[in-house]
């Protein structure tokens, strides 16, 4: 069907009544509450605790409405393929913590127990997330560096390892690192349960796309540093901190002639059949994304003198000693940090899933499972535990239908830890670190992102660069706080100083747009349309008027000073006899009116004046082009005090301002103040 020409549209018009609050009071009567008899208020409570105790406990709404039949076979292939993936990442991300390999597979294995009675999302699979593993890293480095646990010594014992004649108590050195990495999780746990029992999930909306992006770009460069010195097998020293890619890049670099071959050629050679079998299985599963973390202590030396896993004892650990409080207050920031962002990239993911097959999760309750689970795993002498797109993408693609597949898989790590550790022992740890490297390629790929911010909104392109390179050159926590006080410095920017326009017709229709914007737009004669596209607060109120000032062309109080002085000489002129022609028998007096700063001097004899027309008295009196002025503020979404007693002084000055003696006509300020809450009027600012 063709377009009817712009002559044949049919015009439209809106007319209602704009209410202020007390008139809106006033027409509709408000009507009393219903009070509940005693007996109705129990009954409810009864059918209130129990909805709580589901909600506490979500395992026992959907186990009890388990379809086993249909979902179970299909939970339990799924189980089987992510509890092998659990395990082996579980090993690799264990070096990114600094601690024994071993520990990787109780941090997989914990946290989704206490997950699958608390978690309100039946696709994810918990366990330890490389960003999160990178940060308690970070942590466990700076309190238990290989420096603290040197001894002298001219050999290698027992417990030590020997680096030019300084012997490394490794086990009392990795008795440190647990006890750090243990602690950091128990606290990060009480920090997200404290936050879900607060109902403050919402904190993690401040943690914008762009920001995230830029942050785990950053950590994909800190892992890929701490894992090129395992994958060359050269003796670095431990850095954390600010410019610790810089110091561990020069320690590489430094010592590169001490390469181990088999170790580099292990490496290689894993990192090449990980991303080959990775790009055939993009072709059948398109979202791939991942993460990774930082570094790892002195492994044992295989035949060729190759770093290799080493002991894993069979069994699970007694659960650990109870961190003291000197330690707790030297993690307390990083394990906020911590929380936070294992939090944000764990419901993220499961919003996806969530959308995708149709059921809803409870951010809230999201931050207590995750809280008890990081409790929980870290009394078993686990690290921080989140969520991999990787491995919920393995456990849902596999068909996978509930938290039934995460209690299999579960399963799996624990026949790992309890039969068979010991077949993992000669693993070399270049093959565990080059699966975290091919894990990388995600992770870099969100740089293609910059140059489409670019063109969207600069403002969050210069966001996902500073956290990017904060992170970078700041450390992974430093960073995290740099790029979110930046995010919001860019939020106070872009509301101190909001994007205003001028609005104009598009001929032949009723559209209005920004005059910048199109070619064929005319503005209406002798009308003004400003539009503000942001709050009016106190912060902005000044910018806005300035904005104002220059759409109008002139500065009202000024224009009403220059004909304020304009009529006392015309006056003058008048009582003189030298002037016929001005007196006028009533005037509307607008001119010399008051206004809410001060009162202006009033005209002795009241006078009529045309402004447009040359004046007799020698007074330059600023032109005022426009007889009407249209304040959109359909994109305001609120007003402040101080910015609506300064608006009403600015009405006041226009209406004054648009007063033309000549012929008797007032047209007061337009206000377009639909969106409000709190319905504003051209009454309440006069």
């Amino acid at each position: 069907m063709d377009a009817l020409p712009p002559e044949n549209l049919y015009p439209y018009t809106v007319s209602r009544p704009i209410y202020s609050n007390p008139t809106f009071e006033e027409d509709n009567e408000r009507q009393a509450r219903e009070e509940r008899t005693l007996r109705e208020r129990l009954s409810c409570t009864c059918g209130s605790a129990l909805k709580v105790v589901k909600g506490v406990f979500p395992v026992i709404d959907w186990l009890s409405r388990y379809p086993i039949r249909e979902w179970l076979p299909s939970d339990v292939v799924s189980g089987v393929s992510t509890g092998l993936v659990c395990s082996l990442q579980g090993l690799a991300y264990a070096l990114l913590v600094s601690v024994a390999p071993v520990y990787g597979l109780y941090s997989a294995f914990f946290p989704i127990l206490t997950y699958f009675l608390l978690g309100t999302s039946r696709h994810i699979s918990v366990g330890p997330f490389p960003v999160t593993c990178l940060m308690v890293g970070s942590v466990v480095l700076t309190l238990a560096p290989d420096d603290h646990f040197l001894l002298p010594g001219n050999g290698t014992g027992v417990n030590g390892t020997e680096a030019d004649g300084i012997v490394v108590d490794v086990e009392a050195m990795e008795a440190q690192r647990i006890m750090v990495a243990s602690s950091m999780t128990v606290l990060v746990g009480l920090f997200q349960v404290v936050m879900g029992l607060l109902q403050v999930g919402f904190l993690v909306r401040y943690l914008s796309d762009p920001l995230v992006g830029g942050f785990t770009t950053a950590a994909a460069f800190h892992v890929l540093i701490s894992q090129l010195k395992i994958v060359l097998s050269v003796p670095t020293n431990n850095h954390s901190g600010c410019f610790s890619i810089l110091y561990t890049l020069i320690d590489v670099f430094t010592n590169i002639r001490q390469t181990n071959r088999a170790d580099l050629v292990a490496g290689l050679l894993t990192i090449v059949i990980v991303m080959a079998v990775k790009e055939v299985n993009s072709k059948f599963r398109p979202n791939n994304i991942q993460t990774i973390t930082h570094k790892n202590p002195w492994g044992n030396r295989g035949l060729n003198n190759e770093q290799v896993i080493g002991e894993v004892k069979s069994g699970v650990f007694a659960p650990a000693q109870p961190p003291n409080t000197e330690l707790l207050w030297n993690i307390l920031g990083s394990s906020f940090s911590t929380a936070v962002v294992g939090y944000a990239v764990a419901v993220s993911v499961a919003k996806v899933y969530a959308a995708k097959h149709d059921y809803t999760i409870d951010g809230n309750q999201e931050l207590i499972a995750f809280g008890f689970s990081n409790v929980f795993c870290g009394c078993f002498s686990g690290f921080v535990a989140s969520t991999a797109l990787s491995r919920t993408a393995v456990q849902e693609s596999t068909g996978g239908k509930s938290q039934m597949a995460g209690i299999i898989s579960a399963v799996m790590v624990m026949i790992v830890i309890l039969a068979l550790g010991n077949l993992l022992e000669p693993l070399q740890k270049s093959v565990l670190a080059a699966i975290v490297v091919a894990n990388l390629k995600g992770m870099f790929m969100q740089v293609t992102e910059v140059p489409t911010l670019w063109r969207q909104n600069r403002a969050d392109c210069f966001i996902w660069l500073a956290t990017c390179l904060a992170s970078v050159v700041l450390g992974l926590d430093v960073g995290l706080l740099a790029g979110l006080v930046f995010e919001m410095g860019t939020v106070v920017v872009r509301t101190q100083f909001p994007a205003c326009s001028t609005l104009g017709n598009i001929p032949g229709t009723n559209i209005y747009r920004n005059m910048k914007d199109y070619k064929n737009i005319a503005e209406v004669p002798g009308i003004k349309i400003f539009k503000c596209n942001a709050p009016i607060y106190f912060a902005n109120i000044d910018y806005f008027k300035e904005r104002l000032r220059a759409t109008v062309g002139f500065d009202s109080v000024r224009v009403f000073k220059k004909r304020n002085k304009a009529l006392k000489k015309i006056h003058k002129l008048i009582k003189k006899g030298k002037l016929r022609g001005f007196e006028s028998e009533q005037d509307s007096g607008r001119e010399s009116g008051q206004v809410e700063d001060g009162d202006w001097p009033v005209p002795e004899v009241e006078v009529r004046v045309d402004w447009a027309l040359e004046l007799p008295v020698r007074v330059s009196v600023p032109k005022v082009q426009i007889h009407s002025l249209v304040l959109d503020f359909s994109a305001v979404s609120f007003l402040d005090v101080v910015a609506a007693k300064s608006l009403r002084l600015v009405v006041q000055q226009l209406q004054i301002s648009f007063f033309w003696t000549n012929s008797g006509m007032f047209i007061p300020v337009l206000l377009h103040l639909l969106p409000f809450k709190k319905r504003f009027s051209t009454e309440s600012l006069e």
